[in-house]
């Protein structure tokens, strides 16, 4: 691994994001939190926004209604998310965080924070700013990313 350029770019890509999540489960599993599922930090970001109904999470995901309710009775299930009436609609059902949920939305966001500042440690600061500048702009220049990035990419 001395020739950075050997490797092929998307492997590579893919790799540190492997390393980074695997990095905050650790994380998250030394504050006793083991059961996760991998779109729960989506669901949680979104829900940390505003109340959804399932089919409203689904098109904010850009995933099936389907998916969405498999990953809500999830996380219903773990206490992460509260399904609530809807006021305006008794037929429907509003999910809001849980009080868990809410505690490891703002567990990750801790690590998300302390990840990149220590990799600024590392890299520098204008090195690190610059490094996100440019997964900025791979994730912006695919089509219909912008929308895509502005329900996702919501600032922590």
């Amino acid at each position: 691994m001395d020739d950075h350029g050997d490797h092929d770019f998307g492997i590579l890509l893919g790799l540190a994001y492997q390393r980074f999540v695997d990095e905050l489960r650790a994380h998250l599993a030394s504050a006793g939190v083991t059961d996760v599922g991998g779109s729960f930090g989506y669901v949680l970001r979104a829900l940390d926004q505003q109340p959804l109904t399932t089919s409203q999470l689904a098109a904010r995901l850009a995933i099936t209604s389907q998916g969405a309710a498999k990953i809500v009775d999830d996380m219903v299930a773990s206490g992460y998310v509260e399904r609530r009436p809807d006021p305006g609609d008794g037929r429907q059902k509003q999910l809001f965080l849980g009080a868990r949920g809410a505690a490891v939305l703002a567990a990750a966001r801790r690590f998300h924070r302390d990840f990149e500042q220590d990799l600024a440690g590392e890299l520098g600061a204008r090195r690190a700013r610059e490094l996100r500048a440019a997964l900025t702009r791979i994730v912006e220049r695919a089509p219909g990313a912008v929308d895509r990035g502005a329900r996702l990419l919501r600032p922590l």
